[in-house]
């Protein structure tokens, strides 16, 4: 579900893209919304990203592909993607997504819950498993799920009870949202960015501090690449 602001710059970008084949610039973007400044935009773009709406062409300006349209703005019908939580078993490892069903979704397995604040103890075992609509999965990679425990990450998007989406990887780029180990037994999710031999993990709430910590101390575990939200 969408907020009123990501919807209309969705719709912003769509129209542009159907005009004149290029998106809007930020400026553009920044008064067509009535934002003071691009900051509001970055994060707007961000999250329409992180739910699959939008991609960002690595290397080249002004480059946003859209990728689906929600309901309201012509896109197909999402009705068959209601995510449902089902009990599961404790397995010995991680198991890989299941096979793509025929309703559009794969079963993904919730490994535990995550802190959106300061970290907690690491990632608990397996315990339930949540439907995910494959178009939050990218073809490569194994994929998981976890609950969103804690407030830090609001800005973005992200609310304490939400299910993030989870796409395995040891490596992140600046701005990236990630599952981050801190100092072997600590997960956290925050955006990452590198400097020099720090790294800083960023919340997206002004009433948490940035902390940095020695390259050697933080290991991405994965990607956000999704988000499950339940009413």
């Amino acid at each position: 579900m969408l907020t009123k602001k990501q919807l209309q710059l969705l719709e912003f970008i769509h129209k542009r893209l159907q005009r004149d084949g290029v998106p809007p610039s930020f400026d553009e973007m920044k008064v067509a919304l009535d934002l003071r400044s691009k900051s509001g935009i970055h994060r707007l773009i961000t999250a329409l990203e992180e739910r699959g709406f939008i991609r960002r062409l690595a290397h080249r300006a002004r480059a946003i592909e859209i990728l689906r349209l929600p309901e309201s703005l012509g896109g197909a019908p999402e009705g068959g993607f209601q995510p449902e939580v089902i009990e599961g078993g404790k397995p010995d490892a991680p198991p890989a997504p299941s096979a793509i069903t025929t309703s559009g979704v794969t079963e993904l397995t919730t490994m535990g819950r995550i802190a959106a604040g300061v970290p907690i103890e690491a990632i608990n075992q397996a315990a339930a498993q949540v439907a995910v609509p494959n178009a939050m999965l990218s073809s490569s990679g194994q994929h998981y799920a976890l609950e969103v425990r804690g407030d830090s990450m609001i800005e973005a998007g992200i609310n304490d009870g939400d299910v993030v989406v989870i796409r395995e990887t040891g490596t992140a780029d600046n701005g990236d949202i990630v599952v981050a180990l801190v100092e072997g037994h600590e997960a956290t999710l925050k955006r990452f960015f590198r400097k020099g031999n720090m790294i800083e993990l960023e919340a997206a709430n002004q009433a948490y501090p940035t902390r940095a910590y020695p390259d050697d101390k933080v290991e991405v575990q994965g990607r956000l690449v999704g988000l499950i939200r339940t009413y």
